[in-house]
């Protein structure tokens, strides 16, 4: 009897444990200008008034709100929350992972040794940020369904400096004895590139401008003339033009900026992709020249003439020779995102593909299968699977420094079991907290398939070894203070930018972890003292690059 319950609770512990596996990993004047920030001002107020009531006699309707939808609105009233505690069972996380949750502000505040002074300066920072950022064009403006003014209301795109007609302007309205609009700007002035017999023009090279007419008609063709000149150089914003006539104003944007430069890159004509001339290999190495080496060996057995970068800051570093090796030396310790910085900084192919010195290609390696789905899509980045991870699952890609600052963490991006292809994904998304900062949200998961590429998901966070766009990547850049930990921030400082993808059918394997204690050479024990090392400098500046730096009050997670 004994020995069929043991065999019983064996068969619920494997079934559980496959059951949390299959849950885990699956599917120029030269007169002055004002170029100080700008920000919303009166034309905000004005805005907002039509916003209150954008057609007029709706007062006293009476409205039912669906509590189903409304609650999914932005309140600017977030909170973190962590799940209520559970009975816990053997794999219990695994099959449902609870989120824990982490207060920034408490934790970062309360060892300052001027709080008050530093949510001060956080303040004046991110008050700064949004006059710097400030664009006009992001502001919503309603064309009024009552309204006889036909204007753009997006869409509409000047140079510095430079003219262009604005298109769609008219009038609509019934006939009279004349007709009369006008339009204001502040970034600018109007002029006409023709002019229309029997209309009367006011105001031209001046940023105030008077068209009218007694026939509508030719009023209508005197404004498909119409041009506005930017007379105030700013690289990016927007000039909020005011367009009216009696009785009705309206209001659109004509964006101002340098159109984007292309960043091409000429790999040479090729029926088939050439990994060589597309894609580079970029490492950073600490004291693993064993691990390095055989990582080398891996990509020289596939892609023999791909070149490969190696960031290295160890403290007496050793030559690391070969065909295609560029071998850039750092000061002793620099760190982690230093040396992805300097790394990612010396690649001039299209893409770069992001190996740790510990990885090791495969056949299954397929750099041509990454290089392919980036081509095809709109994807900035893409990820690999890892298979053949150490058990039990030590979880560290996504660590967001040491496990006693934020209590409850299971950080990572892979979980680490013999045997099993690790494709591990995360979904980040932040809520807006008001005055004390946002929050940030991250969870197990993705957002979609990508339609033509089955085996590949878009997500916002993945595993430490990606290829992606070069310039891209080198346009987010990494935080050199991190210099221990760090991997989330990375996707975090992404976050909006970078549009990243997940793919399962494409391997990476991992060098093993398992080492006895007895058996660790002195550099191994070296490594890890520097590596997992959970000195209060590292997390206070983990807390401060999210608190203060990301304006972040507290985060989610599973």
């Amino acid at each position: 009897m004994r020995a069929k319950y043991k065999k019983c609770v064996g068969v619920i512990l494997v079934s559980g444990l496959l059951l949390a596996l299959f849950y885990a990993w699956g599917p120029g004047t030269s007169s002055g200008v004002d170029i100080r920030p700008r920000q919303e001002g009166l034309i905000k107020e004005l805005l907002e008034g039509k916003f209150r009531d954008p057609i007029s006699g709706n007062h006293d309707i009476a409205y039912h709100i669906k509590d189903d939808v409304a609650c999914h609105l932005a309140q600017n009233t977030c909170v973190c929350l962590a799940d209520e505690g559970a009975f816990q069972l053997p794999f219990f996380n695994l099959l449902f992972p609870r989120v824990w949750a982490h207060n920034f502000d408490l934790a970062f505040l309360e060892s300052h040794p001027d709080p008050e002074g530093i949510k001060r300066h956080r303040a004046e920072e991110y008050s700064n940020f949004q006059k710097r950022t400030y664009n006009p064009a992001d502001v919503p403006i309603v064309a009024e369904a009552n309204s006889p003014l036909q204007y753009p209301t997006q869409g509409v795109a000047v140079r510095p400096l430079k003219t262009i007609i604005i298109p769609g302007l008219g009038l609509k309205e019934e006939t009279r004895s004349s007709h009369m609009v006008y339009l204001t700007a502040s970034l600018g002035t109007f002029d006409v590139a023709a002019t229309v017999d029997g209309v009367s023009v006011k105001g031209e090279g001046e940023k105030h401008i008077i068209l009218s007419s007694p026939l509508l008609s030719t009023l209508n063709k005197q404004l498909q003339f119409v041009t506005y000149t930017n007379t105030v150089f700013h690289p990016k914003t927007a000039d909020t033009v005011q367009f009216a006539t009696e009785g009705h104003k309206s209001f659109f944007t004509i964006k101002v900026g340098h159109g984007t430069i292309p960043k091409l890159y000429n790999s040479g004509y090729q029926k088939e992709y050439n990994i060589s001339a597309l894609v580079t290999i970029a490492t950073k190495t600490f004291l693993r020249y064993d691990k390095l080496k055989d990582l080398i060996d891996s990509i020289r057995q596939y892609y023999p003439t791909v070149t490969i970068v190696i960031a290295d800051d160890n403290e007496h570093p050793q030559p690391v020779t070969g065909s295609h090796i560029d071998h850039y030396i750092m000061p002793f310790g620099k760190g982690w995102f230093a040396g992805r910085n300097l790394a990612v900084s010396q690649v001039t192919t299209k893409y770069v593909l992001w190996v740790d010195d510990d990885f090791i290609l495969t056949a299954n390696t397929k750099l041509e299968r990454m290089v392919d789905i980036l081509e095809k899509t709109t994807l900035d980045l893409l990820q690999q699977g890892t298979p053949n991870f150490p058990f039990p699952g030590h979880i560290n890609q996504l660590r967001l420094g040491d496990p006693e600052a934020f209590p409850g963490q299971v950080g990572g991006a892979v979980r680490e079991v013999t045997g099993y292809t690790a494709t591990y994904r995360h979904t980040i998304s932040v809520e807006e907290g008001g005055e004390e900062g946002n929050c940030l949200h991250i969870r197990n998961g993705y957002y979609h398939v990508i339609e033509g590429f089955p085996n590949c998901v878009v997500a916002d966070a993945v595993i430490n070894f990606f290829m992606g766009r070069t310039d891209k990547i080198q346009e987010v850049g990494f935080n050199p203070r991190l210099a221990r930990h760090g991997h989330l921030e990375f996707f975090i400082d992404g976050l909006g930018s970078l549009h990243i993808g997940s793919c399962s059918d494409i391997i990476v394997n991992h060098a093993s972890k398992i080492k006895l204690p007895w058996s660790k050479t002195d550099s191994q024990k070296a490594y890890d003292k520097f590596r997992y090392s959970s000195s209060t400098a590292d997390n206070d500046i983990h807390k401060e690059v999210f608190y203060f730096k990301n304006r972040f009050k507290c985060i989610t997670s599973h």
